[in-house]
């Protein structure tokens, strides 16, 4: 092996471990970012207009950054059914607590609901049809950050 290869082969070799090393910097810092939307609630089930705890669907999460949100109920087909809020303001680690009657549309306003310790939730005003029986789930629609985030899981409408 000639001197000019040995000197070529170090230099591909000390590359390799520096760019080894940065990937691994790269993937820690990654690791340890928080997620832009944080502890998604709801129930697992819900029966649209039925009597008792689970006749509205109970969706709640935190910004990690404050921002403008539009949240979306969305069918397992992808099609928006409701539009919950729209551009309404969330602070940072502040829990937005909403509820779904189980109703298509665009919400028209909101009855505020207390729990029996206090907690503030948002009941939206639908006039649509109540959607059908499946699985839906939700997107969150950060407007500042220009950036969409699905909930990490779904829940069910059953039928009466």
């Amino acid at each position: 092996m000639s001197e000019a290869s040995e000197r070529l082969a170090r230099i591909v070799f000390a590359l390799l471990v520096v760019g080894c090393f940065a990937a691994f910097v790269v993937t820690q810092r990654l690791k340890h970012t928080p997620t832009l939307v944080q502890g998604f609630k709801m129930d697992p089930t819900f029966t649209p207009g039925s009597a008792g705890p689970h006749e509205v669907e109970a969706i709640s999460f935190e910004l990690t950054k404050a921002d403008a949100v539009t949240v979306i109920v969305v069918s397992s087909t992808g099609a928006d059914v409701a539009t919950l809020v729209r551009d309404r303001y969330v602070g940072r680690y502040k829990r937005l607590s909403l509820r779904w009657s189980g109703r298509e549309g665009v919400a028209h306003g909101y009855t505020v609901l207390f729990s029996p310790h206090g907690y503030k939730s948002l009941l939206a005003t639908l006039r649509g049809p109540v959607a059908p029986a499946g699985e839906y789930h939700v997107r969150v629609i950060l407007r500042e950050q220009k950036r969409t985030i699905p909930s990490n899981r779904d829940f069910k409408l059953v039928g009466r």
